[in-house]
């Protein structure tokens, strides 16, 4: 029977109609459990038993405690600073009547005629790790994307309401605060400096177990597995054999020391739950997120300005010939963006980027981990291959509309905003709709812009306030509030939406 392999962002969901019950489902697996015994001679096994026969273990290498790990220390300090998150969301259900072309030619609601929509609570658990005294917890995105409340039971049991800081939906990084004093923190590690095989724990509230800790080692580093829902998603995940389950993300990853040094959010597993590997977002990654949206509301991205792909063996195959690139390792320069920070270093198409900082590029994870610890206006010193010889240039990193400073809490990720997935509009349907280009929309997510204008899926946005929009580029470097959309759907008809914030 074939498998199939399932990647779960691991917060466990539940819901329940205002006043009742929540019930919680959890899959029980049965499996033959007969112990396995060492088998010592006796007299009854018919073999004699002798004082010159081996003892056990004497051809192996003496113990020596202080070589070996010792996890009850980074476990019991750890554990106290993990929290359970439950996040709340009210959600409408019933009342409403499916989009008819007709009711909407009129400006008919969606809820007319219908009777009135009921209201019930959802619920998610997830897990969190308290990262200053003062209440500040960081947790994964999805354990608290849409909530309408917020709770968090610390390890002691008390328990505390929790307001959203702010979030970074390319990293599934979130930001949250209690109101407490003194409270048990984690510090942070340095994950850069975490080694294949080394012992780490992974410790939060797997099926609202809370305070569950599990141990593994270090799998692999700079795994990117495409899963985080958003089209500039960053992934260079650590991935361990720590078991992991739905209620565990949002959770620490810890090593010996008892250091914070990743944050679990994905399980790679052929059932949704741990039977296999389990991957978190580094610590370098998270520190700079969180620091981020303290200081300035949003996460500050530096944008490098390049297009690139690894050499691996498939693109030797595919352009080896073509490029005249005969080994793998780097990165080649597909494209460079005109007065990005790359053009301004020297970098050109064709060129192999080979390190960052003195660090290995030879995947696309790699790069991507050491931009996302970058800000705007931050110096990086980009090794690159270019005819067969090494040279190292300076870039000046520059914000998503090609400037040095830092984004402000004001200025609107359009994307974000209007809440949905986007791609360009093809040519084919361009030229049919004779429009210079713009941007299809794909998808549409709940509480978004798109959504509460009714916009429906397949509209190619042509103009945000009433500045033309031709492609994704023209979309991402818009900073302003969104007040109008002008588009047309690919049956011809033409639509305009006023946002009323």
């Amino acid at each position: 029977m074939k498998k199939t392999a399932f990647v779960f962002l691991g917060a466990v969901m539940v819901s329940a109609a205002v006043g009742g019950l929540a019930g919680w489902s959890i899959n029980k697996f049965s499996a033959s459990t007969s112990p396995v015994s060492a088998y010592f001679p006796s007299e009854k096994s018919g073999v004699a038993v002798s004082d010159t026969m081996p003892k056990a273990g004497n051809h192996f290498a003496a113990y020596q405690a202080d070589q070996y790990p010792d996890l009850t220390y980074a476990a019991e300090n750890a554990v106290k600073a993990v929290v359970n998150i439950e996040s709340i969301r009210e959600v409408q259900y019933g009342g409403g009547r499916s989009y008819d072309p007709f009711f909407d030619f009129f400006g008919i609601p969606y809820g007319y005629g219908g009777g009135e929509p009921q209201t019930r609570e959802q619920r998610a658990g997830g897990s969190g790790v308290i990262i200053s005294t003062d209440g500040y917890i960081v947790t994964n995105n999805h354990v608290i994307e849409e909530s309408t409340k917020l709770k968090v039971k610390l390890n002691d049991g008390r328990l505390f309401d929790a307001k959203l800081v702010g979030t970074d939906p390319t990293t599934d990084i979130a930001l949250i605060k209690i109101e407490g004093e003194d409270l048990p923190t984690l510090p942070f590690g340095n994950s850069d400096d975490l080694r294949l095989g080394e012992w780490v724990l992974a410790i939060g509230s797997p099926f609202d177990l809370q305070s569950t800790i599990t141990a593994g080692i270090v799998s692999a580093k700079a795994r990117d597995l495409g899963v985080i829902p958003n089209e500039a998603r960053i992934e260079s995940f650590i991935q361990t054999d720590a078991a992991v389950n739905p209620g565990n993300s949002g959770g620490a990853l810890v090593n010996t020391r008892g250091e914070l040094v990743g944050i679990n959010t994905v399980i790679k597993s052929s059932t949704g739950s741990y039977v296999g590997y389990s991957f978190a977002v580094p610590e370098t990654i998270v520190r700079k997120v969180v620091v981020d949206l303290k200081e300035y509301g949003v996460v500050q991205r530096a944008i490098l300005g390049v297009s690139y792909r690894a050499i691996d063996q498939t693109f030797i195959e595919q352009m080896g010939e073509k490029t005249g690139i005969k080994t793998p390792g780097g990165l080649y320069v597909a494209s460079v963006v005109d007065g990005s920070a790359a053009s301004e270093a020297g970098i050109r198409k064709g060129d192999i980027i080979v390190a960052i900082d003195g660090v290995k590029t030879d995947d696309a994870s790699t790069m991507m981990e050491k931009m996302a610890q970058h800000r705007p206006n931050d110096k990086v010193k980009i090794t690159i291959m270019r005819d067969g010889d090494k040279k190292e240039v300076e870039a000046v990193l520059k914000n998503k509309v090609g400037k040095n400073e830092m984004m402000t809490r004001e200025m609107v990720d359009v994307a974000a905003e209007l809440g949905g997935k986007f791609a360009d509009a093809g040519k084919k349907i361009c030229d049919k709709l004779e429009i210079r280009g713009g941007v299809q929309v794909v998808g549409i997510k709940r509480g978004g812009l798109l959504e509460r204008a009714r916009v429906r899926e397949g509209f190619i946005i042509t103009h945000i306030n009433n500045r033309q929009i031709t492609s994704l580029s023209d979309m991402e470097q818009m900073t302003e509030p969104i007040e109008s959309i002008d588009g047309i759907y690919p049956d011809g008809r033409a639509a305009s939406y006023m946002i009323v914030q």
